[in-house]
């Protein structure tokens, strides 16, 4: 599979909350980075998102904001 994003994290679902039409996942990345994502909650049932398993997050972003204060 060729895919054009460039930004893949790999990591482990420490957390999976599904919601009517959206899911929230987090997975922990390793080095104290922790990554946050909504996806749909069919993409969940359909990948069989859960706790615990080894996944690959790929970030395709328009922008990217800092903030220093």
């Amino acid at each position: 599979m060729k895919i054009s994003g460039r930004n893949k994290i790999k990591g482990k679902v420490i957390k999976a909350t599904p919601g009517v039409v959206s899911a929230e996942v987090e997975i922990d990345a390793g080095n104290g980075i922790r990554l946050v994502g909504l996806i749909t909650k069919g993409s969940l049932d359909d990948l069989d998102i859960k706790e615990g398993d080894e996944v690959t997050a790929l970030v395709k972003a328009t922008s990217v904001m800092f903030i220093k204060e």
